[in-house]
């Protein structure tokens, strides 16, 4: 699904911000991404869903090669994923249906098929007793919530989180995570910015960890590396 080959990126005001990062998300997975603030976590996000290019390597997301894509197709690309933040980006002066509804809008979804796409995903994110409200009215949690189903509104094959609960209290952290958790159980491939360190731990998912735009340990690698070997192998 994810696939990163010795990437580097580097930025002009900041200098670099990755420095020749190897790894590989597959289709499915549920992937924590964790590290101090600047390690180089948004900009991997950020590279995968090609809102920045790399400097030297190659990302390849969902068949789609970085170095291969014209600029013309980077939308076709991005209407197969869900991004997610942690400030929400709700159209203020619109209601939750209408700000879940225009991401189905700009994407040339049929008319007719848009209001009943919105209630399914409003149920699925369980507010679909809000779909009249505003998102002043909401609390942080449920207006995540609404963020991630508008993310979900074209049923992407990957979800790029950037720090979604880094706005929330503790119980809609649970909230917003459990429901991440289900979207993934569903087979949806999660990739999620966090510097809860806590919640990695509780949840038990695989962890790349950034520092200084290096990627200094691999949960999924590491467990390989200690599995014990297979009967008659060497």
């Amino acid at each position: 699904m994810i696939r990163f080959t010795r990437v580097t990126k580097e930025f002009p005001r900041t200098g670099v911000a990755l420095r020749e990062v190897s790894f590989h998300v597959a289709r499915g997975e549920f992937v924590f991404l964790t590290g101090p603030s600047g390690a180089g976590k948004s900009t991997i996000l950020k590279l995968c869903y090609l809102d920045a290019r790399p400097d030297a390597g190659e990302v390849r997301v969902a068949g789609t090669s970085s170095v291969a894509i014209r600029g013309n197709d980077v939308p076709k690309l991005r209407r197969k994923l869900g991004v997610i933040f942690q400030n929400f980006r709700l159209l203020e002066d619109r209601t939750v249906e209408a700000n879940i509804g225009f991401a189905l809008e700009v994407t040339g979804a049929p008319a007719d098929s848009i209001a009943p796409k919105v209630a399914r995903l409003l149920t699925q994110v369980g507010l679909a007793s809000k779909a009249t409200a505003f998102p002043s009215e909401l609390s942080g949690g449920e207006q995540q919530r609404v963020a991630i189903a508008r993310a979900l509104a074209n049923d992407p094959v990957l979800v790029i989180a950037d720090e979604p609960t880094g706005n929330l209290d503790e119980r809609a952290t649970r909230g917003v995570f459990q429901l991440l958790r289900d979207i993934n159980a569903a087979g949806t491939t999660i990739v999620m910015a966090t510097h809860d360190l806590d919640l990695v731990k509780r949840a038990n998912c695989r962890t790349l960890e950034l520092n200084h735009g290096s990627l200094v340990f691999d949960s999924g690698a590491a467990m390989l590396a200690g599995a014990p070997l297979a009967e008659g192998s060497t």
